[in-house]
Parts: C-alpha cells; structure tokens; sequence
C-alpha cells in the first residue's frame, strides 16, 4: 500500500487497539477479509484507524469511502459506541473529549448562516455541551465532572476513559489531593463533628445577592467536593454531626449526610431576627441538623428549645450559643469543628479560615 494516511482529530475522541489486539484484527482481515470500509473526512480516517492499521499489518488493500454526514462528531461517538461496551463514566469522557467538535462545528455552520439566527447563536454558545452529553448518552453533569477532572488530572482522566476509575473515585481522589494541599486532616477520632460548609450555590442565587453572595466571602465547594471529604474516617463508631444549612440547600445536603456516614435524626432553626433576601420569602433561618451515627443520643436529658432566636453577625458567621448548646448536649467525648473560622477551647479545628 503506498498511502499513509493521517487520523482525523475527531477520531482520536477513542484510544486505538493495543498492539496484541491489533495483531488480533490483522489475521481476522487476513483469513476474512476487509468486511467494513474506511471512512474518510477532509483526507483523513475518520472511522476505521485500527482496520487501516491491520490492513498495512495484514498486506490486505482497503477500501475507502467519504464521509457524507453533517456531523462528524456525532458519527464517530455512534459507530463506536455501537462497538464498545463502555461505562457511564467512559462515556462521560468521551462527551468531555467531543464538545469542543461540536462547538466548533455549530462555529462553521454560523459562518455560513446569517450572523442574526439565534438558533445558531445559541448552539455555539450552550448546544455543544447538551449535544455532546445526548449523542454519548450521559446527562450533561457527567460531562461537566469529566472536563474537570481533566482540567485538575489529565492522568485521572486517563485512566476514567480506559475504564480503570470512574468519574465518582476520581473527583474523589482530587478532593482529598485538595483538602491535603490546603490543611491536613486530623487523625484522631471524634465523638462530636460540628460542620459549617463553604457551601457552593447556584448562578441565579449568586446573581440575586450579588457582593453579598458566599463566593465573595471564602472559597465555596460544591456538593460532590464536600461528599467526597473523608469525614467518615475521622468519626468514632457511634458519634453525632451537627450540621449547617440553608433552605435552599436543604435537600442537597442529605448526600453529604449519607456520604459521611450519619443519619439525620432532629434539627435546630436558628432565627436570625433580621430578614435576609430570597426567591421565595423573606429568609431569616438556617438549620442546623442533628445526624448520628451507630448509638449516639446526648448525655444530658435537658431537651434544649429547638428554636433559637440570636441575631446574625457578620456574613456566614454562627453563634457561639450554638457550640455551647452542643457542649451541653455532649459534654463527653473528642470534639470537632470542620470549615471552623477561629480557635476554640476543647475543640480540634480544620479549616481555611482558621488562624491557630
């Protein structure tokens, strides 16, 4: 054979054959023959690289044919998904690894439509990512956690696309890889965690308090980092969890509750006094929410109102009142404060805001 073609980009949203499996296709085509064409898009092989390289490997001459679709993109995720036995994760990588073709062809087909089409506008700008999430059959999310953990590890993402970690064991390890680089984790065990999370919210939330907002204060997390914190590890067998959150959060943090290893059992509601905006209502409560895990009720029988009426402070900011309710609750026993902001007596504390 005297062409040597090159491989289309497109292409290479896939990994090629290992060597013993290409060795593999080169006899099949051998004793078989060549039984699908090659297809080829601006020059290149789009569909076909291992059958090319078995036909050079075997002598057997292909046969090519040109690419008539609108998309290549779409047809290369088809034809070899339509092939592969691939995971929720894998294909999650494949969509990360496929938007920027689709972007590029929503681009072109722009270029060739009047500049005012806003269907067009509006693929460019936001389609590529649904399209790509549809055509390799994963919702969106999956592809949005896939483009950060390549962005974060591009060997993570290696090896989530060769199906050795899944996207969920791989956001995990890069969590723990952040919470190491920001402040280690104690070792010990703990019968008492109380956790205030940098809670990540929504743009639409962020856009309505504007500079008031939690991302203008500290660093937020989102949900699946604050899950993937090893908070398990540092809780006794039977301990309790106190734990911080607003309305709007509520139902998201039951994740972070099970994750952890708790079960929700009662709640406190802190009224702030003052009013504080909303979509809804005009906010002026948090909840704190009462989780244990194994056997874990308070030492004191005194049953503390589960309203409290103290009047907010600074941004974010929690009353003290509150860990000396929880001392009340749970005098004995390891206790500590995760996300804490200050040193405090009888306490271990984690977290960045934390000056020792």
């Amino acid at each position: 054979m005297s062409h040597n073609l090159q491989d289309h980009p497109v292409a290479n949203i896939f990994p090629l054959l290992s060597e013993e499996e290409l060795k593999e296709l080169a006899q099949d085509i051998k004793d078989n023959g060549l039984k699908q064409t090659i297809v080829l898009h601006e020059d290149k092989i789009l569909d076909g690289r291992n059958r090319y390289r078995a036909c050079k490997l075997a002598c057997v001459e292909p046969r090519f044919e040109k690419f008539k679709g609108d998309s290549a993109a779409s047809f290369v995720i088809s034809m070899n998904l339509k092939r592969r036995h691939l995971s929720a994760s894998q294909r999650g990588m494949v969509g990360a690894d496929a938007e920027p073709f689709f972007a590029a062809e929503a681009k072109e087909r722009q270029k060739r439509k009047p500049a005012f089409v806003p269907a067009l506008m509006r693929e460019q700008k936001g389609e590529a990512a649904e399209k790509a999430a549809a055509t390799a059959n994963v919702s969106p999310r999956y592809v949005q956690e896939a483009k950060a953990i390549k962005k974060a590890s591009p060997a993570l993402a290696a090896q989530v696309k060769a199906g050795e970690k899944t996207i969920t064991q791989a956001r995990r390890e890069i969590t723990r890889a952040k919470v190491t680089a920001q402040a280690a984790l104690p070792s010990d065990k703990y019968r008492v965690i109380y956790a205030d999370p940098p809670w990540k919210y929504g743009d639409s939330r962020e856009r309505l308090e504007g500079t008031t907002g939690a991302s203008a204060h500290y660093p937020s997390m989102p949900i699946t980092e604050l899950c993937a914190l090893p908070v398990i590890d540092l809780a006794e067998n039977n301990a309790v969890l106190f734990l911080w959150v607003t309305s709007p959060l509520l139902p998201e943090c039951f994740q972070i509750i099970t994750a952890w290893g708790f079960q929700y059992k009662a709640s406190f509601v802190w009224d702030k006094v003052k009013h504080n905006i909303g979509h809804y209502n005009s906010v002026r409560h948090e909840f704190l929410l009462i989780c244990t895990r194994g056997s874990c009720l308070p030492d004191s029988r005194e049953l503390i109102d589960s309203v409290q009426s103290i009047e907010r402070g600074e941004h974010s900011a929690k009353p003290q009142e509150f860990r000396v309710i929880i001392e009340r609750m749970y005098p004995v026993g390891k206790k500590l404060e995760l996300f804490a902001r200050a040193p405090a007596k009888g306490w271990d504390v984690w977290g960045n805001q934390c000056q020792k």
